[in-house]
């Protein structure tokens, strides 16, 4: 007798694809054996056979799409498979403990290959009144936990287990009073289901990995065990690794924690290759934390730098703490460009220095940076891109007619980027006065919330400490960021001799979304430009 198997509810999904078939035409097969193994966006679903028998047909390939009711196998019953087929499991109802005769002891079922399983929590107390299908306790494994649900409806007439109590298959978790005295239904025994008819095959649910944790039970579309009867302890997988529950059960036997597997598949899927791979290989190191987003960066495996030397573990101070995931997001997020170039400041820097004097007595500093922020303002007016960021929809620019501007500030702490806010509207003397108050407030930790605000564009300058080029990373949402190192004395050829000119290495990093390199080289070249003469700030 032939059996269409068809895939069977699968939940709110549609087309959704084979990734591995477990059988070939010819193979024999039992009821519950898996056949393949389907992978909607969330879950991962082995397909188990109603029936037991030999393999006639495969309908589907690897890969091809399937929907609730596609045939998928055809299985003939009349095989070795059926005649070999163990009869179902009875379960007879157990003896009476007193004269109502209506008692029966509720034992912990069949939850795969677990063994001495702590009790978390007990949902029921003596004397109280529960039905069909209640949970009476939860079970936690290292993997899963599990409810214990009651096999019939009834009164507790007594607690044989309590929280931290472990218990295994076949303990005795309490005493169950049937209503009006009649003993309550035994609880459904695992695997227990009769070969469907031909005309009418009714295979089971498939068994999602994000709920499964690997036992091989087959499960209802919202997760639960299915028996013959109804539910088993419903198992939540708390691993979130990406596997299909064939998958789970090799891992399983070869004893490997699949948490510390990596996965080649799609979308990061850990296969059998895998598994195998993490066996050959040995235990791999576990992994270090590394930020989600699910774009399958691998981890940097953790190293036990004791090994080598003496060692400290010295916290990170808050701020780089706070900074570090920005940093990286924008790292991540971000397609990096840097433009190099450099100035001549030559005649700037002698006007600097003459401005700085006068400043003294004054009781604030002109530095080379307060030059950049105007000259930056100037050449932000020119190329409005650089000013801009990227639109939520990533389809369009948000053209901003301010000028903030921002500047790294190397603090005891960390770095901070205090904003000079309307830069646009502010002459060398206040931007001068306003960048030796906010560095104060940030080296003393004074900076509020708003001083590190709204900034459309930043400058990074190690101009005190050194170095001849560097790569700053884009502070989004802005888009663009100027990276300013130690100006040098170099010798520049002016047409008929070279000629000592004060250069200084302008390093301009870009969103490659918002500005190409054309338009990155050309806001240099203005920033030069406006560099080279400060009579240029005045145009």
């Amino acid at each position: 007798m032939a059996t269409e198997v068809k895939v069977p509810d699968i939940g709110d999904f549609d087309a959704v694809p084979v990734i591995e078939i477990h059988v070939a035409v010819g193979d024999t097969v039992n009821a519950e054996d898996p056949l393949m193994t389907l992978e909607s966006d969330k879950a991962a679903m082995d397909v188990p056979s109603p029936v037991s028998g030999t393999v006639k047909e495969l309908k589907v390939a690897v890969d091809d799409k399937v929907s609730e009711g596609t045939l998928i196998v055809v299985v003939d019953e009349g095989g070795e498979a059926a005649d070999s087929a163990p009869a179902p499991k009875q379960e007879a109802a157990p003896a009476s403990s007193g004269g109502s005769g209506g008692t029966i002891e509720v034992t912990v079922p069949d939850i795969g290959d677990f063994d001495s399983v702590p009790v978390i929590e007990v949902h029921v107390a003596e004397g109280d009144t529960i039905a069909a299908e209640d949970p009476l306790v939860t079970l936690e494994s290292d993997k899963a936990a599990m409810d214990v649900p009651s096999p019939g409806a009834g009164v507790v007439k007594s607690l044989k287990v309590k929280v931290r109590d472990k218990v295994s298959e076949g303990a005795v978790i309490l005493l169950l009073e049937g209503e009006s005295g009649a003993a309550a239904a035994p609880a459904p025994a695992a695997k227990q289901e009769a070969a469907p008819a031909k005309s009418d095959p009714a295979p089971s649910a498939p068994r999602a990995s994000g709920t499964d944790s690997g036992d091989g039970m087959a499960r209802s579309a919202d997760g639960t065990v299915l028996g013959a009867d109804g539910p088993l302890p419903q198992m939540m997988d708390f691993s979130g690794v990406h596997a299909s529950p064939s998958v789970r059960r090799l891992a399983r036997e070869l004893d490997i924690d699949l948490n510390k597997v990596q996965g080649t598949g799609e979308k990061g899927r850990v296969t059998k290759d895998d598994v195998k791979g993490h066996l050959a290989g040995g235990s791999a190191p576990q992994a270090a934390s590394a930020p989600s987003g699910g774009m399958g960066i691998p981890p940097i495996p953790t190293v036990d730098f004791s090994k080598f030397g003496t060692v400290e573990t010295v916290e990170m101070s808050r701020i780089k703490k706070l900074s570090g995931p920005h940093l990286h997001r924008s790292w991540l997020n971000i397609p990096h460009v840097t433009h190099t170039d450099e100035a001549d400041i030559t005649e700037m820097d002698a006007y600097r220095k003459e401005q700085d004097t006068k400043a003294k007595e004054e009781g604030y500093r002109v530095t080379l940076l307060s030059f950049l922020i105007k000259a930056s303002v100037s050449a932000l007016k020119q190329h409005w891109e650089v000013n801009s960021s990227i639109g939520p929809d990533g389809a369009s620019l948000i053209r901003k007619h301010y000028y903030n501007i921002g500047f790294a500030a190397d603090t005891p702490n960390g770095l901070m980027v205090p904003v000079i806010k309307d830069a646009d509207r502010k002459g060398i003397r206040e931007i001068s006065v306003e960048l030796g108050e906010l560095s104060k407030k940030a080296r003393d930790g004074a900076l509020k919330g708003p001083d590190m605000q709204g900034a459309t564009f930043t400058i990074s300058s190690l101009g005190g400490i050194g170095g001849t080029h560097f790569t700053p990373i884009v502070n989004a949402p802005e888009v663009a960021i100027l990276g300013v190192v130690r100006s040098k004395m170099a010798p520049v050829w002016d047409g008929k001799k070279f000629q000592p000119r004060n250069m200084l290495p302008l390093c301009l990093s870009y969103d490659h979304r918002a500005i190409d390199g054309a338009l990155a080289a050309r806001f240099s070249a203005t920033l030069k430009t406006l560099m080279s003469d400060p009579r240029n700030l005045l145009m």
